[in-house]
């Protein structure tokens, strides 16, 4: 599956940062009435942390549509790595509209970072061994696109987005439809164009998918050893998803199997949000 760009969010962001605004903005921010329309703020946002930074679009919308008058510089873009105590953002404009858009602002900052942050980790550790890291479905509701585009910030690939770009017939499927080869060819006649990946438990049931045709196959929780079995049985006829169980002890070995893909929900799932302070001036 294709990796997210900004170029294809470019619908998305306006979106998330007007259902993000609505929740905390409201019908107005009561606190910046408080400051005289007319005065205007410089700010700086700085890491207290090291990270890989995104989210600098999301960023950019919270203030294009609070005040338009707001003029933000990056000193920094998404994907590079970004050390404690650096200001990598400068903003000036109304004094109203920076407050009002902080807490926001840094609400994506903070959770696109850590996402990608996240996958530069997990990038890092199979550095040289080829094989490409996989996102998941386990992500923010209402957020996934932005979780996803995160990913690819911080060096790993995108899985399928949803359940409509791709199946993943999975122990249940299998079951329901009949056995694995019966859901491989309902699956070629439903959606011919979409990709047909399938999880498979042993060796087994490996042989019934490559025979099926499947294009990718997921391999659920095999030894290392059958993993290298499953490699040599496919020989490029389908691609192979390590899957389940992964841990960051045993990443690289997984990787050094031959696998072609490895999936990892702890990227998008299990993550911290990243340390960061808008500091303002009058």
């Amino acid at each position: 599956m294709p990796n997210l760009t900004l170029e294809s969010l470019h619908t998305i962001i306006p979106e998330d940062v007007r259902r993000a605004l609505a929740e905390d903005v409201g019908d107005g921010d009561i606190t910046a009435a408080l400051i005289p329309v007319d005065r205007q703020a410089s700010a700086t946002i700085i890491t207290r942390e090291s990270a890989t930074l995104c989210g600098t679009a999301w960023a950019d919308e919270v203030f294009r549509q609070i005040d338009p008058a707001i003029r933000v510089e990056w000193l920094a873009q998404d994907g590079d790595r970004i050390e404690a105590n650096q200001t990598f953002c400068k903003l000036d404009g109304p004094a109203r509209g920076l407050l009002t858009g902080e807490r926001t602002a840094l609400n994506f900052i903070q959770t696109l970072s850590a996402t990608a942050t996240s996958s530069r980790y997990y990038a890092d550790l199979v550095e040289g061994t080829g094989v490409r890291l996989l996102d998941t479905r386990k992500t923010l509701p209402g957020l996934r696109m932005a979780q996803k585009y995160a990913v690819t910030c911080g060096g790993c690939d995108n899985h399928r987005i949803g359940l409509f770009d791709a199946f993943l017939i999975k122990e249940n499927h299998i079951a329901a439809c009949g056995g694995i080869d019966a859901t491989i060819t309902q699956a070629r006649s439903l959606a011919p164009n979409k990709p047909i990946e399938v999880e498979v438990e042993n060796l087994q049931e490996l042989e019934e998918a490559l025979k099926g045709g499947a294009d990718i196959i997921m391999l659920d929780e095999l030894s290392h050893e059958d993993m290298r079995t499953a490699v040599g049985l496919a020989a490029g006829t389908a691609r192979l998803e390590a899957s389940g169980g992964i841990t960051e002890a045993t990443l690289r070995s997984i990787a050094e199997t031959g696998v072609d893909f490895i999936s990892i929900g702890g990227m998008t799932k299990h993550v911290r949000a990243v340390d960061l302070s808008m500091r303002l001036s009058m």
